[in-house]
């Protein structure tokens, strides 16, 4: 296989892969359906190899079950690796992406406010200088607040605040984080200026852990989580009135 032809392969895979795994998780397909992979060839215009690698990998995702002589059948939420990036962000492009946000919301309360704290006596010089940077880069493009560039440094403010917490498991969250970020963005759910008051205390976070203050680095971060969760319940009021 040349270069051009894996490209290629990757690209179709990838495409369905989304497609399908979209489909499962907004309902458009639904628990307990029969999938046949003759008509996912068919519908896509892929090779059986294709359809085969997507089947995999949905089933390692909880999405799909294979059994012989039953074929696959699309499996419910019970099921699902909801940890997963992937289904994450299919459930932000989702119609239920609010309730997504919501409980996303709710395992951030416990997990970054308890990094911030952690941080706040084991984060290396590199990282506060990184947790610094970030903060100068939000504020940079605070008038923005809704474009790659924000988006950019807010991602590595909460990836280098998970890293910085020393806890392996903590750390290996910093996607998840990163995919409710990015479906924000993606999905039109923020402002277009940042919150004075939400970027004061990206701030206050990173000097409470740079002065070593456990604390008060903990009480910032749980303070963004909880100023967060305020502004998509707000956008979700707003979208419920206008229907």
């Amino acid at each position: 296989m040349t270069n051009a032809d894996g490209a290629e392969y990757r690209q179709l895979h990838e495409t369905v892969l989304d497609q399908l795994g979209s489909d499962i998780v907004a309902g458009v397909v639904a628990a307990g359906t029969r999938i046949s992979a003759d008509d996912v060839v068919t519908q896509y215009s892929v090779s059986r190899t294709v359809v085969r690698e997507v089947v995999r990998v949905l089933e390692s995702l909880g999405l799909l079950a294979v059994r012989r002589r039953v074929g696959i059948t699309v499996l419910g939420e019970d099921h699902w690796n909801s940890l997963d990036p992937s289904v994450i962000r299919w459930k932000l492009a989702g119609p239920q992406r609010f309730e997504q946000l919501s409980s996303l919301s709710e395992l951030r309360s416990g997990i970054e406010p308890l990094a911030a704290r952690l941080a706040a006596t084991r984060a290396t010089p590199e990282q506060c200088g990184a947790l610094t940077a970030a903060v100068i880069g939000m504020s940079s493009t605070s008038r923005a607040a809704d474009t790659d560039a924000y988006l950019a440094h807010d991602s590595d403010f909460h990836r280098t605040l998970l890293a910085a917490s020393g806890n392996p498991l903590l750390r290996a969250m910093s996607q998840i984080v990163v995919e409710v970020l990015e479906g924000r963005t993606r999905h039109s759910l923020m402002p277009h200026v940042a919150e004075t008051e939400a970027i004061r205390l990206h701030g206050v976070v990173a000097s409470s852990i740079q002065m070593g203050d456990p604390d008060a680095a903990e009480k910032a971060m749980r303070a963004i989580v909880t100023e967060s969760a305020t502004a998509v319940e707000q956008m979700k009021d707003e979208e419920d009135t206008r229907e």
